[in-house]
């Protein structure tokens, strides 16, 4: 399986995660520097060797359009660790508003979770409150930098020291 490089901006946000070949490129067209590499990986042609990028920086700040964490079913389930914040189950989880839409509850990240379908039909019509339900974690708005770093601790740890800083928002 081919890495990916993880690009910062000039100021060190996260600005994009790019296949190999595009990172070696900016950094040959000197538009991005190297931070950080893959230990013992290597990038051979016939007459040179690179080194394989982990994290690259851009040599000229870019103005990026703010692009927020799309709100959508997978990374719901991926936010609150794909268990129900009800109960923990990991078994046939639904979506659950905790406010309910009948009641004035909004289609947004602080106000939606996963639950078990269990759990989720014993609310009903309710807030957790007036179900007898207590939440496991408060939901939140993640940033980009934390499905990132998410990321980075399964398949790329020399990325963390750039994203540590940077997962709350």
């Amino acid at each position: 399986m081919e890495k990916r490089v993880l690009v910062l901006n000039l100021d060190h946000s996260p600005v994009a995660v790019v296949p190999v070949h595009k990172a070696i490129v900016l950094c040959l067209l000197e538009k991005a520097n190297i931070l950080s590499t893959y230990e013992l990986l290597q990038i051979r042609t016939v007459s040179r060797s690179f080194e394989y990028p982990a994290v690259i920086r851009l040599t000229h700040y870019k103005t990026i359009p703010f692009r927020g964490v799309l709100l959508n079913r997978t990374n719901l389930f991926k936010r609150d660790n794909g268990e129900c914040q009800y109960c923990g189950s990991k078994r046939h989880l639904t979506i659950d508003h905790i406010i309910p839409k009948s009641k004035g509850g909004k289609t947004i990240w602080t106000n939606l979770i996963t639950a078990c379908n269990r759990c989720n039909v014993n609310k009903g019509d309710k807030t957790p409150e007036q179900a007898g339900l207590i939440l496991r974690s408060e939901p939140f708005k993640p940033s980009l930098s934390y499905f990132l770093a998410e990321y980075a601790e399964r398949q790329a740890e020399e990325w963390l020291p750039f994203l540590s800083s940077r997962v709350i928002s």
